[in-house]
């Protein structure tokens, strides 16, 4: 069973950073794609990025390019998202998630919660 295991958030003044940290364990990552979700009580999730098994293809929402990055270390089975120029709408749980290819994913975490002060 893939475990999917969050780190990284916390709480930052608007125009900070933070990295987010996803680790993958009891399944194949490196030939997974691995993608990152937020969600705000109330609202749908929202794809932020996403990322195929040997990291040459990425894909942003159009609100994620510029400001977010999404990378692997297929060694590490970590899959991570630096995050800058954070802005208080930005506040919500980060989730990541695996599959066997980019827009279908089997395997959630249980996220990590991003809060941006202004």
């Amino acid at each position: 069973q893939v475990q999917l295991v969050e780190s990284g958030g916390g709480l930052v003044q608007a125009g900070g950073s933070l990295r987010l940290s996803c680790v993958a364990s009891g399944g194949t990552f490196s030939r997974d794609a691995m993608a990152w979700f937020r969600q705000v009580p109330g609202k749908e999730r929202e794809f932020i990025a996403a990322i195929n098994w040997n990291g040459d293809g990425t894909y942003y929402a159009d609100f994620a390019k510029g400001r977010f990055t999404i990378s692997r270390d297929n060694a590490k089975n970590t899959v991570y998202l630096r995050m800058n120029s954070l802005k208080p709408e930005d506040t919500a749980v980060y989730s990541c998630a695996s599959g066997r290819r980019v827009g279908l994913y089997a395997y959630w975490g249980q996220g990590t919660q991003v809060t941006v002060s202004s």
